[in-house]
């Protein structure tokens, strides 16, 4: 387990100059009928180069929190067995659970029929997933009224289940 900082949270020679470029890693993108039925682990990146990532809970299926990985960050998991995304508003690599030693240890990948979303079942460690001090991204619902004004939203989980002032040292960023 990296709780501080990790071997793999550094830069790989060569692949991170070239702006993180590990599809020799993968295959090569195939025929749609390969994509749907084959075996070949070839994941679609967007413009950005990046994949969406569920997280949830290997034992409830529950869902704890949607990220997004790029080619390297998605090598690091596989290789780790834990959880590393691609954090968008830093621009960096986040291996969850550095910080707060909440670490998402994996259980099992999924990927979609064509292959560009990922759903990581995760072991959740620590007492949660999201930066809010809940167990869950996910814990509030929409109530939608029929007439698609006024929608609002109610909690669906209760309170925090730690503190992120004194996980984070910060408040958290909404």
């Amino acid at each position: 387990m990296c709780v501080a900082k990790c071997e793999l949270d550094k830069p790989v020679a060569g692949l991170h100059a070239l702006g993180m470029d590990s599809t020799p890693y993968f295959a090569i993108r195939g025929s749609k009928a390969e994509l749907e039925e084959g075996l070949a682990f070839a994941p679609k990146f967007d413009v950005d180069g990046l994949i969406p990532a569920l997280a949830m809970d290997a034992l409830t299926r529950e869902p704890l929190m949607l990220a997004y990985m790029n080619a390297e960050s998605l090598r690091r998991t596989l290789q780790l067995g834990e959880a590393v995304y691609w954090s968008r508003s830093r621009q960096e690599y986040w291996h969850k659970g550095a910080t707060s030693g909440h670490i998402q240890r994996i259980v099992e990948i999924r990927t979609d029929c064509d292959q560009d979303a990922l759903i990581l079942f995760v072991e959740q460690i620590g007492a949660g997933a999201c930066h809010s001090g809940r167990g869950s991204c996910f814990y509030r619902r929409v109530l939608a009224n029929g007439s698609g004004a006024g929608v609002k939203l109610e909690f669906a989980e209760p309170g925090l289940t730690f503190d992120p002032q004194k996980v984070y040292g910060n408040p958290p960023l909404g």
